[in-house]
């Protein structure tokens, strides 16, 4: 069975067991997380879609960790205007488990 939830702004389609980075939701490691948005569940009877999210559908998954992604650099640079400018950023993520697909 599979879900397609959205969270964060993105969308992703999760089974039971998958372990995945998230955009940053609070709570603490070992904490469970209930995730609603459910767009689309599938299995064995076909898949149901919603217009636009499944009604009574809901995921439920364990928070694993909170961690930080991998740094990138951001460098503008405007040619010929001895201008420069260079940033860098790691983006907050929350890596979570799903334990359980409830689709109505």
């Amino acid at each position: 069975m599979f879900a397609v939830i959205k969270t964060g702004g993105k969308q992703y389609k999760v089974a039971t067991g998958d372990v995945f980075e998230i955009e940053r939701l609070p709570g603490e490691k070992g904490g469970v997380l209930e995730f609603t948005e459910v767009l689309a569940v599938g299995g064995e009877g076909g898949v149901k879609l919603g217009q636009p999210l499944v009604a009574g559908a809901s995921v439920t998954a364990e928070l694993v960790e909170q961690m930080r992604g991998d740094k990138i650099i951001v460098f503008k640079k405007r040619r010929r205007q001895n201008s420069r400018r260079r940033n860098g950023h790691r983006q907050d993520l929350t890596r979570v488990k799903i334990t359980g697909i409830v689709g109505a």
